[in-house]
């Protein structure tokens, strides 16, 4: 059963974040492909491009986690924090409103979870919890400010479209076209080595370098 309660609080919003703690972000999480690069991520798609505080690299994979929270006013007060979070059915997203930036809402975009907060608040909390019919990913909006680029998503299951990052290509010295053979790899440490400790013989001795004028 889903619940779309909406609470409106008078004092303001409890501190957010603490459920989404335990999660990580989807680059740096040791499940499916993460870790490392070439990270597989879910596709937000061009909706989230111009949100705030929204990067590929910083979406939250919480999957296997109960509960997940999303500040509502984050930042300078037109931000979802985190933008986007993956989740595993039967997680409760709750949406805590900061008190900053004025009143927001939680309104769903596109996707298959209906998500409605209902009318813009100063405060308050919304919960919703992702069933097996929510499977996908469902983008959504702070209806008064949508065109100021507070959006949001939510990823649900294992299921999902997917991006994978681009990693940083190591390339060997070779592609580059320079053959290097390891036995001139060592001669070379050797040789620096070397004058390293001539050097630092005649430093401690005489106090100068040997190339230094005067010494004997």
């Amino acid at each position: 059963m889903k619940r779309r309660d909406f609470v409106r609080a008078a004092g303001g919003a409890t501190a957010a974040g603490a459920a989404v703690g335990a999660g990580q972000p989807a680059a740096a999480a040791g499940g499916g492909e993460e870790g490392g690069g070439g990270e597989t991520v879910p596709a937000f798609g061009s909706f989230l491009d111009d949100a705030n505080g929204y990067s590929e690299d910083g979406i939250v994979d919480a999957r296997g986690e109960d509960a997940v929270t999303v500040e509502v006013g984050a930042g300078s007060g037109l931000a979802f924090a985190p933008a986007a979070v993956w989740v595993s059915p039967g997680t409760t997203v709750t949406w805590e409103w900061t008190g900053e930036g004025g009143a927001h809402n939680v309104v769903a975009e596109a996707g298959p979870a209906g998500l409605d907060s209902g009318d813009p608040a100063e405060s308050g909390s919304y919960e919703y919890e992702f069933t097996e019919e929510d499977a996908g990913i469902t983008t959504y909006y702070c209806s008064p400010h949508k065109t100021s680029g507070m959006k949001g998503g939510v990823a649900v299951g294992d299921d999902v479209a997917t991006t994978t990052l681009a990693g940083a290509e190591v390339k060997e010295p070779i592609e580059f076209g320079v053959d290097i053979h390891e036995h001139w790899v060592g001669v070379s440490v050797m040789l620096l080595m070397s004058v390293s400790l001539v050097f630092t013989f005649f430093t401690l001795k005489y106090g100068e370098s040997p190339h230094t004028s005067g010494a004997d």
